[in-house]
């Protein structure tokens, strides 16, 4: 059974979506922390930001590693997505490290976004606030990350992974699917599986789609 078709494409084809790149430091964390959000249909790491072709992870250049958020702006917003980033991490301290590779990054997408994060600055030093030590640039390029680094923590189960390829057609349509992001959030701890639950029976698939989805992540052995 092809849950990709249902479970994705029918969101796309629906729904106004929008994209967000960030980075926030290693990419895992971040992946994890907004793929378990209502409203995020699709998360994907890569390196951003900077001007090198073909970056990989031993070869990085002047790119940021950065998780690319797909999300539907009419369950979660951008400021809020904007409120997760700035509460989760510290810009002027990531990991110890000090250059491209993990630093605090916003790529806006559009117009729309760049006035919101604008906005969003404007609050913060009208509240007396340290102001956000964040490089704020336009989206150009993003380069995804290894096929290792996608959905890191879901894949230290390998029970989940058996048990969601009875699903997914191709490893490529489980990494992007909007369950391994939540998947994936539960598997850092950011999420539980009731959550997740109760999320699924709102979505916009058929009935028995749903059934499917959530007697499957109930046999996982987490």
């Amino acid at each position: 059974m092809n849950i990709q078709s249902d479970e994705l494409a029918s969101l796309f084809s629906k729904n106004p979506t929008q994209t967000v790149t960030l980075g926030m430091g290693c990419f895992w964390s971040p992946d994890a922390l907004f793929g378990q959000l209502p409203g995020v249909i699709r998360t994907q790491v890569g390196y951003a930001g900077g001007g090198a072709a073909n970056p990989t992870y031993r070869e990085m250049g002047d790119h940021t590693e950065t998780v690319q958020i797909d999300f539907d702006p009419t369950v979660l917003t951008f400021e809020d997505i904007l409120d997760v980033f700035w509460s989760n991490h510290n810009p002027v301290n990531i990991n110890d490290y000090k250059g491209r590779q993990y630093m605090s990054l916003v790529l806006y997408h559009n117009e729309e976004q760049k006035e919101i994060i604008s906005y969003v600055l404007q609050k913060v030093k009208e509240l007396g606030k340290a102001e956000r030590e964040t490089a704020i640039l336009p989206f150009s390029k993003f380069y995804p990350a290894e096929e290792r680094h996608q959905k890191y923590y879901l894949k230290r189960y390998p029970d989940a992974l058996e048990k969601l390829h009875t699903l997914y057609p191709s490893q490529a349509d489980l990494m992007n699917s909007k369950l391994a992001a939540r998947l994936n959030g539960l598997a850092k701890g950011y999420t539980n599986l009731e959550r997740i639950i109760s999320e699924i029976q709102q979505w916009a698939i058929d009935l028995n789609t749903q059934r499917i989805l959530i007697d499957t992540i109930r046999e996982i052995r987490w």
